[in-house]
């Protein structure tokens, strides 16, 4: 298996996160992989991928992944059935850390029990 077919996953990942000045070429059964994200949500979520392939010292991968708004740690779009604590649990892995992003769309949000499908909610860095 190439090294390539190996990590398919991980460039399946940066297609459908919509990865920027994305580049991929495998040189001496090392793939080397270069893009943008969005945001460190994104690029974590790439990383992420990478060491459940490869492991936590993978050898055969080299990734240069940059981000081009580290001022947010993600943009959601809410689905429906979704609510604050869902998304905090998601994002922080604590439902607890919902005031967390309530508090940074209060522009926006007017209640934490209220919120509704397909608006773009800042997810804070914290």
């Amino acid at each position: 298996m190439s090294v390539k077919a190996k990590y398919q996953a991980v460039l399946d990942l940066g297609q459908e996160l919509g990865i920027k000045n994305g580049d991929v070429s495998e040189d001496g059964g090392v793939l080397k992989i270069k893009g943008e994200a969005n945001t460190p949500y994104e690029k974590n979520a790439l990383w992420d991928k990478i060491k459940e392939i490869g492991g936590e010292g993978a050898s055969d991968i080299k990734a240069n992944i940059s981000v081009s708004d580290d001022s947010v740690y993600h943009r959601h779009t809410v689905k429906s059935g979704e609510s604050l604590s869902k998304i905090a649990k998601h994002y922080y892995g604590d439902a607890m850390k919902y005031n967390k992003i309530f508090d940074a769309n209060t522009n926006i949000l007017k209640n934490p029990d209220v919120i509704h499908p397909d608006q773009v909610l800042v997810i804070p860095n914290i």
